[in-house]
């Protein structure tokens, strides 16, 4: 558990040092804890490895301002956790459904938990996110997502994958693109 903790500080520091997420953005987090402690996704998650996850990004949002969203499993179509503030302020419809370890997995059940006032849905278009355990974050995030390589590429046994956005370019040869 010491080696998934300073793994999760070495890849706050690199979000926070990547300039790529500013305050009031939203940041949708994927996670498999069953891929972390080195099992097949969806099959032996674990509250303790979802309570480290969900600490660490806790840090990140509190030091930068992000609205966090949490994704469920494909039990629950990939659904978000995130605050019911957060949901109002970008004005995502709420589904009912509560996340548990069976439907929804570990890591949203964990959020949902102790997020102050938790709602469900469906889908959103976060500015950057993380996916641990390759649980397929892509759907959420904005259209033009830019991966980004870390130094700190695993979180116990599970792959990493870190995406921002940008907006899209458009026009044509004439078109200027810097400010």
């Amino acid at each position: 558990m010491m080696q998934i903790e300073k793994q999760l500080q070495e890849i706050i520091i690199e979000w926070k040092s990547s300039g790529y997420i500013k305050e009031n953005q939203l940041f949708v987090i994927g996670c498999s804890t069953s891929e972390v402690i080195g099992e097949h996704i969806g099959t032996s998650g674990s509250e303790e490895v979802a309570e480290q996850i969900y600490q660490a990004f806790q840090q990140l949002q509190k030091e930068t301002g992000i609205a966090l969203a949490f994704q469920c499993c494909e039990h629950l179509n990939r659904a978000l956790v995130i605050e019911r503030q957060t949901s109002e302020k970008y004005g995502y419809e709420e589904v009912f459904a509560v996340p548990v370890r069976t439907a929804g997995g570990s890591m949203a059940a964990f959020a949902f938990k102790e997020m102050k006032d938790p709602v469900v849905v469906e889908q959103i278009k976060a500015d950057a996110g993380i996916d641990i355990g390759e649980t397929m974050i892509g759907m959420h995030l904005k259209h033009v997502a830019v991966p980004l390589r870390f130094k700190q590429r695993t979180v116990g046994s599970a792959r990493i994958n870190a995406a921002y956005t940008r907006p899209k370019l458009i026009g044509g040869p004439r078109a200027v693109y810097v400010r």
